[in-house]
């Protein structure tokens, strides 16, 4: 399955890692994660989704688990505080599944070179095919190889 640069975090890639097989267990799609450093040290924030959605208890359980594993598993992070949510209405478009997925839908997409002598982009998302994904923005269709996208979501 084609996905956009990943993460060049080290921290980021191995709690992508980690995250990915417990989430699958447990009926979650990894949507995406983050590091930020905050004053008392760094929040990571990981984003979950499930068909319908998830709940609060499904991210008080999650917090729980993913926490202990990361515990053991990642010493190199000292001091974190550890957030997980849903995506929610601006959710990232990371995966080719994920724009087929959300077809009809109204979303933004970043390029990452000029095409028309633009980066950014706002529309339809229309078509997904042959690893090509296409936007139709002012009722003009814009097509994007898909690793001409830099980042992308929902708008």
């Amino acid at each position: 399955m084609k996905t956009q640069k990943r993460e060049t975090n080290p921290i980021v890639t191995a709690i992508e890692s980690i995250a990915e097989p417990l989430c699958i267990a447990e009926g979650f799609e990894l949507v995406h994660v983050e590091c930020v450093s905050d004053q008392g040290g760094m929040i990571v924030r990981i984003y979950l989704d499930k068909p319908g959605g998830i709940t609060l208890d499904d991210c008080v359980h999650m917090t729980r688990h993913l926490g202990d594993i990361i515990d053991v598993e990642l010493e190199e992070i000292s001091a974190y505080r550890l957030e997980i949510s849903s995506p929610g209405a601006k959710r990232p478009l990371k995966k080719l599944a994920d724009f087929e997925r959300f077809l009809g839908s109204r979303v933004k997409v970043e390029a990452v070179e000029p095409i028309g002598g633009r980066l950014k982009f706002t529309g339809i998302l229309s078509k997904v095919q042959d690893g090509c994904v296409e936007v139709v923005v002012n009722n003009e269709p814009v097509v994007f190889h898909f690793e001409q996208i830099s980042k992308s979501r929902l708008a």
